[in-house]
């Protein structure tokens, strides 16, 4: 089975687990019932699909679109990872030889090491349950790539869903922080986080010596206000800051063309 550090997880606990899939049925997900537990939403696709960099639909009539994916990060970190969607996209796409799930809980810990084995990737998988602090001390300068889909709501702000709130509120800078030791030399590091919030990423990494290099803005409709910002961030100096075109989830008919691309990514 897919190697598990931290605390001991029960093999025999039973888990209230629905199983899904994503990309067209290509990869499987075990994820809480409704009500049981946080259940993966598309934030953590749009995360993964902007951490490999996946090229846009081109127009048609007219050429493919250029393949921009980076080379194979030898190995990423997935801070925070639930379940573990983030980081099994990321070895669906290609995008990490070998992902590293550092999750606290231990419902959604057990099942991103269910999904490792679900879908094949026993030995390309290891969950470490523990703090994304502890364990970036522990592993520092280890990843090539780090992706982190955080809490969104600041601890003593609004409500969160009972069973919930670990997982909808946290400390930004902590995941901030972790990212920066966890991450090797030359690292990306990439960010979903609510658009209005943009600054408080933005100064939240420059406080860690992370300056945004590239950035997308995800919005509901043509006509919505951004909804999520999609950041990816580097060690360094400030500058150079590359603002990809928009992207929209949702037209007249649907979904537009990139989503169902992404959604359906085989």
């Amino acid at each position: 089975m897919a190697r598990l550090s931290g605390d001991a997880l029960s093999d025999g606990a039973p888990l209230e687990a629905t199983q899904d899939a994503l990309f067209g049925g290509s990869l499987v997900l075990f994820q809480p019932r409704r009500g049981a537990g946080y259940r993966t939403n598309v934030d953590a696709l749009l995360l993964a699909g902007f951490a490999a960099a996946l090229p846009l639909p081109a127009p048609s009539p007219g050429p493919a679109a250029e393949r921009t994916t980076p080379r194979p990060a030898p190995i990423a970190f997935d801070l925070g990872a639930g379940v573990g969607a983030v980081g099994l996209a990321l070895l669906r796409f290609g995008v990490a030889k070998r992902v590293v799930f550092v999750e606290i809980d231990e419902l959604p810990a057990a099942m991103a090491r269910r999904n490792l084995d679900a879908n094949g990737w026993t030995g390309r998988g290891e969950v470490v349950r523990g703090d994304v602090r502890d364990v970036a001390r522990a592993r520092r300068g280890e990843a090539a790539l780090v992706v982190c889909n955080p809490p969104y709501i600041a601890p003593g702000r609004g409500r969160t869903p009972v069973g919930q709130a670990r997982a909808r509120s946290g400390d930004l800078a902590a995941f901030v922080e972790a990212a920066r030791q966890v991450a090797g030399r030359r690292a990306r590091v990439c960010f979903v986080y609510p658009a209005q919030e943009l600054g408080a990423l933005t100064s939240t990494l420059a406080d860690e010596g992370l300056f945004a290099k590239r950035m997308r803005f995800v919005h509901g409709t043509p006509e919505a206000p951004a909804r999520i910002v999609l950041v990816e961030a580097r060690a360094g100096r400030a500058g150079g800051l590359h603002v990809m075109p928009p992207l929209v989830e949702r037209g007249a008919r649907g979904y537009t063309p990139e989503m169902v691309a992404l959604l359906a990514r085989g």
